[in-house]
């Protein structure tokens, strides 16, 4: 396969369903993308249905300053060839919470090593790392994901913190962790009431 070729082809198939209206609504929110088609998800998701994971395709994709490739990137990158430093690389290039919000739905809630990167992530003084940690520890508790005494602990201790943070997009993703902890027993609700 071609990567620049396929990569051609899925911006012309953008070209098709582009959406100017939302496209437009989007810039003027502030999401100054090179390139924005509009595309709503579910169209987004069709097209990458028809390409087979690919890392070399997917990293490609990130790297465009193209909203539509950056959603199609999560979807295509396989969770295997995902190391933990491109993960930073991509967060780091993250300008937008839909980005994040994307990513750790379609790619980072499958990577093996989820449950160990959501702790450091929460921590991470950074908007985006915060931003994906706590979007994470939410698509894992809803999961099922039990967390130990001290993992416990330091969970709560850093959502407590996080839900007074600077970043509103940072609180909103922490009281929904909380929220997805308080859901999975009346245990931790009463814990929740502590906070």
């Amino acid at each position: 396969m071609d990567v620049h070729e396929t990569l051609k082809e899925i911006k012309s198939k953008f070209r098709l369903y582009m959406n100017g209206p939302v496209s437009q609504s989007m810039r003027e929110k502030g999401m100054d993308y090179k390139i924005n088609f509009g595309i709503e998800y579910p169209r987004i998701k069709e097209i990458a249905a028809g390409y087979e994971p690919n890392h070399e395709l997917a990293q490609a994709l990130w790297k465009e300053n193209i909203r539509e490739c950056k959603i199609m990137a999560g979807l295509l990158q396989p969770a295997e060839t995902f190391y933990p430093e491109i993960a930073e690389i991509w967060i780091e290039d993250m300008r937008y919470p839909e980005q994040a919000e994307y990513t750790v739905m379609n790619l980072f809630q499958r990577l093996p090593y989820a449950s160990e990167i959501v702790f450091p992530w929460m921590a991470d003084e950074r908007e985006y790392f915060q931003l994906c940690g706590f979007l994470l520890m939410a698509r894992l508790l809803g999961k099922g994901l039990t967390l130990n005494e001290r993992a416990e602990a330091e969970f709560l201790d850093q959502a407590g913190a996080s839900v007074k943070s600077e970043y509103f997009t940072v609180r909103k993703a922490a009281e929904l962790a909380l929220s997805k902890y308080g859901e999975q027993s009346k245990q931790n609700r009463k814990k929740l009431s502590t906070i």
